[in-house]
């Protein structure tokens, strides 16, 4: 039985620049009477593909067809946010649609959607422009032929719910296909001068509507990539080299696979992309089978340099790496010199913080099938960043672009994971060398091996003050593996010292804070990039920058004696950078003040609290600077003195993120970003040993669990400023809020995530062997 979604192949889309801006989206808005093109694939409901029927599509991003369905196509991947349901929201509030007619279409590749990229929180903000007129070229169509089809002239006519109306009277959308001169079209021009809704008229957007993804899946009919199946495909697991890079094949003894009833053979592959290095695939014709039979394949690898790394190693090069002053690339923040200011000042703060190796562990685990058809290679997946993995297949699989096709499915958990598609690469590579098709699924086992982990970090803050108590210098530097290094060089940035950067490694550190003259540096640790492959993990730099920046001005606040609170306050005065600008960052500075007193304040800042609690506060920007989300967040916490256990009592945030088109998948977004990020702080992490994670599944790597989950109390900002990113800037404040609750609880500042039991009893020794050795 074939269980793939049917549809015509699209064209591939080669590789563009990273992650996308609106101008790159906004492409082929011609208006006229069409015929319907090419439908896609719709995971949530495979029953609901758009049907091939004459009908109104005046651009690219939607159709109606003659029955007054609208069929609005998502370039954007769907794993567990709602992001069609957003997004759609946006074109049918501008259409005046019935949102009962709404429907969805996830897409495959095709060089028509622009880049197709889910990630950085940019979906919504990066879409809404693009949506927003779309939908309103459409309404104006619609209600010229309507118009003519009542016999009444067009500013006689309202568009309402899926109708044109004039007066009593009124026309479906769908009669209008049927019978109306759809004939008008717009200019990139008449476009971008298009008017759209204020937000006091929005009918859809801010409102609450039915997920439409949610039947499908709650039904059983949702089809993720795990369930792709064609007729006549074998099954494929690999046997994982000794290290990421440069293993080698030596030898293959599969004598005891052929023991196992339906084992095929075990292929080396071959890998021009250099993806995968020194892969054995083991074949079998059920996937039970090709799990026993490479348990039992023998094979023989010259192992790459990194195969004795530790993670003392990667720490050890990275703290070197900070002190030559020399390395990386400078970001200049605020004007000056950042040396001659520091050795100036009269009180100096230094620290260095460190965050641990971070897996994924999407519930899904990565899979492809792979297959050839009329001479273009289909894979099927899951995937988030169709555009960035194409060319790389292309180079593997030595064919052009055009001749591959990705086919878009449901995702069971992406986090970051899926924006690497390294995993097609091994089934198409199969597939080629086969010469069929070849379903490839990772045991739990091997995707944490194969994982784009979030590196470990190590970053370094110096942060000088004058006589009055006024900053007048601050450095810092952050090494981390790189993963825009690792999968899209192309979107490295250069420095001011002329040396290129990951983006993606270092966002945050670039903060709204008032703090003199400001140095930022960007550091790439080259061992844990030839040891792994660093990936994008929800909230990527932010996730530790943040957790060092929101400590370390914790701590500079108690070193010179202010209230943590009012320090940041007087530090956020929203002057020269700090201001913000239009469109995305209205208010700056002033934004993220806001969300501090208002979190401060509904969790009671200043209270008294019973000995070993305490309460403690860290705010954020969110994701990037040109399209802040500002959060914050007041974590209370208890500390057992004699376990050192961390509980975590209650957690309050305020968000301030613009509009909020899609106000419960706004809250399931916060609240997930929450729960990681509180999973981040106390339980969550892996080392290094022998060149590999040393944690491969769920009974040694413990991410939160739900009986530890606090009490959370989330709230969001009301604004009719432009809408932001909501699925990971919440997650950047937990951590930091913790830590600096536990030193409001114990007076011991932890400076490594994850915080764990054995890391407050080391923290409370060393503090007792020092009170003891001070005269």
């Amino acid at each position: 039985m074939t269980r793939l979604l049917r549809h015509d192949a699209g064209i591939a889309l080669s590789r563009r620049s990273f992650f996308v801006s609106t101008l790159a989206a906004s492409v082929v808005f011609g208006f006229g009477r069409a015929v319907a093109g090419e439908g896609g694939s719709q995971p949530a409901a495979p029953a609901q593909l758009a049907p091939r029927l004459t009908g109104f599509e005046p651009t690219i991003w939607f159709r109606i067809d003659q029955g007054g369905l609208i069929w609005i196509n998502i370039a954007k991947a769907e794993m567990g946010q709602h992001i069609g349901t957003a997004l759609a929201r946006i074109l049918a509030d501008e259409l005046e649609a019935d949102w009962d007619a709404v429907r969805l279409v996830s897409v495959d590749t095709d060089p028509k959607w622009g880049p197709m990229v889910t990630g950085a929180s940019t979906s919504v903000w990066q879409t809404y422009p693009v949506f927003s007129r779309a939908g309103a070229a459409g309404r104006i169509a619609l209600i010229e032929a309507g118009a003519a089809l009542l016999g009444v002239s067009s500013s006689a006519c309202v568009a309402r719910k899926g109708r044109v109306e004039a007066g009593s009277r009124s026309i479906g959308y769908g009669e209008i296909v049927q019978r109306g001169d759809l004939a008008r079209r717009f200019s990139a021009d008449e476009l971008t001068a298009l008017a759209i809704k204020t937000p006091d008229k929005w009918t859809l957007i801010g409102r609450s509507v039915d997920a439409l993804d949610i039947p499908g899946k709650t039904r059983g009919e949702a089809i993720y990539g795990i369930d792709a199946e064609v007729d006549g495909m074998v099954y494929a697991r690999p046997k994982l080299p000794p290290t990421r890079y440069g293993s080698t094949v030596l030898s293959i003894d599969d004598t005891a696979a052929r023991s196992v009833k339906g084992y095929l053979r075990s292929i080396a592959l071959e890998d021009p992309s250099g993806t995968v290095p020194g892969w054995v695939m083991v074949i079998a014709k059920t996937y039970p089978a090709a799990i026993r039979a490479t348990e039992l394949v023998q094979v023989t690898w010259r192992s790459g340099e990194t195969a004795a790394v530790s993670d003392q190693d990667l720490r050890d090069h990275a703290h070197a790496l900070i002190a030559d002053r020399s390395a990386g690339a400078t970001l200049d923040t605020g004007g000056g010199d950042v040396e001659a200011a520091y050795a100036k000042a009269t009180t100096r703060v230094e620290a260095t913080y460190t965050t641990a190796g971070v897996l994924h562990f999407q519930l899904e685990p990565v899979n492809a099938l792979a297959f050839q058809k009329d001479g273009v290679f289909e894979i099927h997946t899951g995937n988030q960043a169709q555009s960035f993995i194409l060319a790389v297949l292309a180079k593997a699989l030595q064919v052009p672009p055009e001749k591959i096709v990705m086919r878009t499915y449901l995702i069971g958990g992406g986090f970051g994971r899926r924006l690497n598609g390294d995993y097609c690469v091994p089934a198409a590579l199969t597939a080629k060398a086969l010469q069929g098709p070849v379903k490839m699924v990772l045991t739990r086992e091997d995707d944490s091996l194969l994982d784009s982990i979030r590196s470990p970090t190590v970053q370094t803050l110096r942060l000088g003050f004058d006589a009055g108590r006024t900053p007048v210098a601050m450095d810092h530097a952050a090494v981390a593996g790189w993963p825009v290094l690792a999968m899209v060089p192309q979107g490295l940035l250069k420095g001011t010292n002329g040396v290129l950067y990951d983006p993606y490694s270092i966002s945050g550190a670039d903060h709204w804070y008032d703090v003199g003259v400001q140095r930022v540096r960007a550091i790439n640790n080259d061992l844990a990039q030839k040891s792994f492959r660093p990936g994008w993990l929800r909230a990527v730099a932010p996730g530790w920058t943040n957790w060092a920046l929101e400590c370390f001005m914790d701590e500079a606040a108690h070193r010179i004696g202010q209230d943590p609170l009012a320090f940041r306050l007087a530090r956020l005065t929203g002057r020269g950078i700090n201001a913000g600008s239009a469109p995305n960052a209205v208010g700056g500075a002033h934004r993220q003040a806001n969300v501090l007193r208002r979190v401060a304040e509904r969790a009671g800042w200043g209270r008294a609290l019973p000995t070993g609690s305490g309460l403690g506060l860290a705010s954020s920007f969110g994701q990037e600077r040109d399209m802040p989300t500002w959060c914050a967040c007041a974590a209370e916490v208890a500390v057992d003195q004699a376990t050192g256990v961390v509980t975590v009592r209650k957690l309050w945030v305020e968000i301030d993120a613009g509009a909020i088109i899609n106000p419960d998948g706004a809250r399931a977004q916060a609240e997930g970003a929450v729960l990681w990020g509180l999973s981040m702080a106390l339980y969550e992490g892996t080392d290094f040993a022998n060149g590999r994670v040393r944690d491969t599944n769920l009974d040694s790597y413990t991410p939160l669990r739900i009986s530890d989950v606090p009490t959370l109390e989330i709230a969001f900002v009301e604004s009719t400023e432009a809408p932001m990113g909501l699925g990971e800037p919440p997650t950047t404040v937990i951590a930091p809020a913790i830590g600096n609750a536990i030193f409001a609880a114990t007076g011991l500042r932890l400076r490594h995530l994850p915080i764990r039991p054995v890391d407050v009893l080391d923290a409370r020794a060393k503090a007792s062997a020092a009170a003891a050795t001070t005269p």
